[in-house]
């Protein structure tokens, strides 16, 4: 059955840059992509099948979230559960994809919260990790008044906070890691059941394209399903006859409205830097806009885009 996907809803976007983004996040949001990724990277599921993932154990449909989204909003509320996290004194967060996801084999109806991140920038100005660890102590906080109140902090759900880096450093290249709480014994040996600390996780996963080591499973797929390089044509042959993901017509145009817009964010990127060279040129060489396109040998026919280009940035 052809279902319609998160994917296809609301990409109304006019910037190439904030629709890639988007796109990246709503294809990510689909359960056949989002059961791959918790079967790779969290032990509830490494077990099961796939498609009993995706079926049977995320509950409701993964809210994606491009912009904050307040309760006092009119938020959309996937089972229970806000886009964004809002305290008066700790300000706004927004997550990309968030969703419940249920523990098999437990005896009571355990869920997960989960929150994957797609992050293109690995420096952002701060250590992701940190962000990561604050994601989750929020996701944990505003489970007050929902999941228990009063003192019964044993009704705690478990958080993980996904994050899928795009473009990170080479030594992290190819690599999934894992960060959590542990015990440690300072004097004795009393031990604690993990259940009641290993609460929250912070995984990120780094993709790092075919010339590196450990490229394969998951972080093959993310890599093949987010790279702007790879044609449309080959993205669904490969999710089709290598992870058996089977693309309804709906994805199949999402991942289509993808790649086209990964060519234009391209495209803006090389435009961005012949114009800078030619503002460069005129003022350090004291050449005209024509010299300067002269010089670098910008092809008669796109000369009147960039002439408008810079007349627009002077407006």
């Amino acid at each position: 059955m052809d279902e319609k996907t998160t994917i296809a809803q609301g990409l109304h976007v006019t910037d190439d840059n904030a629709g890639y983004d988007a796109a990246c996040k709503r294809v990510l949001s689909e359960k056949s992509i989002l059961a791959r990724i918790m079967k790779s990277c969290l032990e509830e599921y490494k077990d099961c099948d796939v498609n009993d993932i995706a079926e049977k154990y995320i509950e409701g449909q993964p809210q994606v979230s491009a912009v904050p989204v307040l309760p006092d909003e009119g938020g959309t509320v996937i089972s229970g559960m806000d886009t964004a996290d809002k305290l008066v004194h700790e300000g706004t967060v927004t997550y990309d994809i968030r969703f419940r996801a249920i523990v098999p084999g437990s005896g009571e109806r355990i869920a997960l919260i989960i929150n994957v991140e797609a992050q293109n920038d690995f420096y952002p100005g701060y250590p992701l990790i940190k962000r990561g660890i604050y994601y989750c102590c929020r996701m944990i906080s505003s489970q007050y008044g929902r999941e228990f109140t009063d003192s019964h902090y044993e009704k705690i759900k478990n958080v993980y906070s996904i994050w899928i880096c795009m473009k990170p450093p080479q030594y992290r290249a190819n690599t999934i890691t894992r960060y959590r709480l542990v015990e440690e014994h300072l004097v004795g040996d009393g031990k604690e059941p993990v259940r009641n600390y290993d609460l929250l996780s912070i995984i990120m996963l780094c993709l790092g394209g075919p010339n590196g080591a450990n490229y394969d499973g998951v972080l093959r797929m993310l890599d093949v399903l987010l790279s702007n390089e790879t044609s449309e044509a080959e993205k669904r042959k490969i999710l089709q006859d290598d992870y058996d993901i089977q693309m309804t017509q709906t994805m199949e145009r999402e991942v289509s409205v993808m790649c086209n817009l990964s060519k234009g964010v391209e495209e803006k990127g090389i435009a961005k830097g012949i114009l800078s060279s030619i503002k460069n040129l005129v003022k350090n060489m004291d050449v005209s806009v024509e010299q300067a396109m002269s010089v670098l040998e910008i092809p008669e026919a796109e000369r009147q885009k960039y002439m408008d280009l810079l007349e627009r940035q002077q407006q």
